[in-house]
């Protein structure tokens, strides 16, 4: 089914509001699940609701508490996010190095005991848009074994880096897993199987059967073995930088909460030379652009190209959803 960008909107107000969330805050977080659907990223949008909700009623979201400054270092701070909403936490601590970025040059910020961000794309969106460049990662809870190992020890770490760009915004967001399990979900809950195996079965055998994945969540690192060291580090530095929770000490939790987060942004307009910056980035984009596809029909992208394209697509036909999910959204605000 499809639903329009403002109807969708609207519901998850009203339903953040029904949850005891400020205005602000409920009109900000159905403001960020909404524009990531938009995006075509249902699985760290929409179908995240659901789960929120219950983390709210379990009391591991807490709706009231606020991210706050607990060290100061020059340009880099730490925070306590307080387990509050994991989006609202994120959007005031990006905020606060850009801040940092355009006074110094460059800042940072660490935050300990937060809560999912969602997309951690829509973090790095909102640093180009305020002209900054931005390195932004956070650890999780254990679902993919160290290469070599059996059990999952270590986590899919996203990692986000944008780089503003007049002619659009350049956009990484990934997973340290080859599928995020948001995504392996999104598979399932349209019953098909994933493109590339993405993690591990009950034989350990590698699989593409999101079924088979999610039963013990064995993701698969990117890379393999380079992808499970870069887990190893993006969680080493975020529990060091936020002096926080490692991926191991939460696994100790029934839930997934009390993540540590990194905000890294520079403001390259210090530089004084924007023209430059704009040519060299184009040079990149036109050169990997300039290239004869292996397949009749393909092209290649930069990070972020296609979301632009899925925006557009979606604000002009509505956007794609689960009618299992939607239904359930619905359910939830009574």
């Amino acid at each position: 089914m499809q639903i329009p960008f403002e109807q969708m909107q609207d519901v998850l107000y009203r339903l953040f509001i029904k949850y005891n969330f400020t205005e602000e805050k409920a009109r900000y977080m159905a403001r960020v699940f909404s524009e990531t659907t938009l995006d075509g990223v249902n699985s760290h949008g929409i179908n995240r609701v659901p789960p929120f909700i219950k983390y709210v009623e379990n009391g591991l979201v807490k709706v009231d508490a606020e991210a706050e400054k607990a060290e100061k270092f020059g340009s880099i701070e730490r925070w306590d996010g307080n387990f509050g909403p994991g989006i609202i936490n994120a959007a005031k601590c990006t905020n606060r190095a850009i801040e940092l970025a355009k006074r110094h040059g460059m800042g940072m910020v660490a935050l300990r005991n937060t809560n999912h961000w969602m997309r951690g794309g829509t973090y790095g969106w909102q640093a180009a848009d305020a002209g900054c460049i931005s390195i932004l990662f956070t650890n999780t809870k254990p679902n993919m074994p160290p290469w070599g190992g059996k059990d999952s020890r270590i986590g899919n770490n996203p990692f986000i880096v944008s780089i503003p760009r007049e002619q659009g915004h350049v956009v990484l967001d990934m997973a340290i897993s080859q599928f995020s399990f948001g995504k392996i979900n999104d598979y399932k809950l349209r019953g098909e199987k994933l493109p590339y195996p993405g993690g591990w079965d009950d034989n350990n055998e590698l699989s593409n059967d999101p079924e088979k994945i999610l039963l013990k969540e064995r993701g698969l690192p990117i890379g393999y073995w380079k992808g499970s060291a870069l887990s190893m580090i993006l969680d080493m530095l975020a529990t060091l930088l936020a002096a926080g929770d490692s991926t191991y000490k939460i696994g100790l939790k029934e839930q997934e909460t009390g993540v540590s987060q990194v905000f890294l942004c520079i403001y390259p307009d210090l530089f004084n030379d924007k023209n430059i910056q704009e040519r060299l980035l184009n040079e990149i984009i036109d050169y990997t652009h300039d290239v004869d596809p292996m397949h009749p029909g393909d092209k290649t992208y930069y990070p972020g190209e296609r979301t632009l394209e899925t925006r557009a697509g979606n604000l002009k036909n509505g956007i794609p959803v689960s009618e299992e999910v939607w239904q359930e959204v619905l359910e939830l605000l009574g």
